[in-house]
């Protein structure tokens, strides 16, 4: 298989309990991915273990089966999982049921699953899975895929091209070359600067 089972060790949410979630537990790393927007990436990759202290078990199948307005409230509980509780509480949702539907619940199958002539997923077709997901757009899934390659094993060939400009070793560009303090860091300034520059190249238009 493309991905081996062994949990590394990992630095997404600086939080030591949600951090060992994440490392074995590929489901709560697609939440944490899924809520990675308007919210600091450490805030986004903590709340798979809000929802997993509140609810017992966060599974595709228990969350794909859960009320709405339940799951919203497992959202909204001090301290909200994400500033935007409705909907991404709701994307999260439509996500779970995704996976249950189209992977069997198996989260980790959405990049290990063979294809159908039996070999082994292509970084590109690994990039394809995961821009079909619900809330997954390009930019994302190429942020996800690079993290599966650089922090969890993802052998799949050509990855760090279908990954674009997430997938260099030295890109500091996302939460995937976040693995301390100081790479977190890192990507903050090189994002900041980036919005800075974006700014002044749409000032000058």
């Amino acid at each position: 298989m493309s991905t081996p089972h062994a949990a590394p060790a990992v630095f997404l949410s600086t939080e030591p309990e949600a951090d060992a979630l994440l490392a074995h537990d590929r489901f709560a790393l697609l939440i944490g991915m899924l809520l990675d927007q308007q919210v600091t990436m450490e805030s986004a990759f903590a709340g798979p273990h809000k929802l997993v202290q509140r609810l017992g078990t966060v599974t595709p199948a228990s969350v794909a089966a859960m009320d709405p307005d339940a799951f919203l409230e497992a959202f909204r509980q001090p301290p909200a999982v994400h500033r935007f509780p409705g909907s991404m509480a709701a994307r999260v949702q439509k996500l779970a049921q995704a996976i249950v539907e189209e992977y069997g619940g198996e989260a980790e199958a959405i990049w290990t699953r063979p294809e159908k002539d039996g070999s082994d997923p292509s970084g590109a077709a690994v990039l394809r899975r995961l821009k079909k997901l619900p809330g997954f757009g390009d930019q994302k899934a190429r942020i996800f895929l690079a993290l599966l390659g650089k922090q969890f094993g993802l052998e799949a060939e050509g990855w760090r091209e279908a990954a674009g400009e997430y997938g260099p070793a030295d890109a500091f560009l996302s939460i995937a070359d976040v693995t301390d303090e100081e790479s977190l860091q890192q990507v903050r300034a090189n994002k900041k600067a980036r919005k800075a520059a974006a700014k002044v190249a749409k000032t000058a238009k």
